[in-house]
């Protein structure tokens, strides 16, 4: 099948699909006599696997780990286990991280007046030299 008609079985761009390419994800398309890439089943399967992993929010170098799991029908599952903890830590230390930001963010707005006066609790922390997020360290 040609490209357009593998994104859309994939569920991803043919740009996406091009990128993956270029950045050696996907194994380069076959082509035919005029040039043209030409995906069989076994891309399509391997671009699902990379959209469900991106819809996780894997990075790029942990779906390539995984993908390299996938294929290798000996692989030890506490590898990919390891990289799925791994992905899961990150996740729950930016979720900490948003929520610090949603805690000084409602703090910041509650502060400021919002009315015609041009005195504003949130340009003020904005400019402060003090730590903006609660737990951050004091810059010198």
């Amino acid at each position: 099948m040609n490209i357009g008609e593998a994104a859309k079985q994939a569920r991803v761009s043919a740009k996406m699909i091009r990128h993956y390419e270029q950045i050696e994800l996907l194994k380069p398309a076959g082509r035919t006599e005029a040039g043209y890439r030409q995906y069989d089943e076994q891309n399509i399967e391997v671009l699902r696997f990379i959209r469900q992993s991106r819809l996780l929010g894997f990075s790029i170098r942990q779906i390539d780990a995984l993908l390299t799991l996938w294929q290798d029908p000996d692989r030890p599952s506490r590898e990919v286990k390891r990289v799925a903890q791994q992905h899961l830590q990150e996740v729950e230390n930016k979720m900490r991280e948003l929520a610090l930001m949603q805690a000084t963010l409602q703090r910041m707005i509650a502060a400021c007046p919002g009315d015609e006066q041009p005195d504003c609790a949130i340009l003020d922390q904005l400019s402060s030299s003090e730590p903006s997020l609660p737990g951050e360290p004091a810059k010198k």
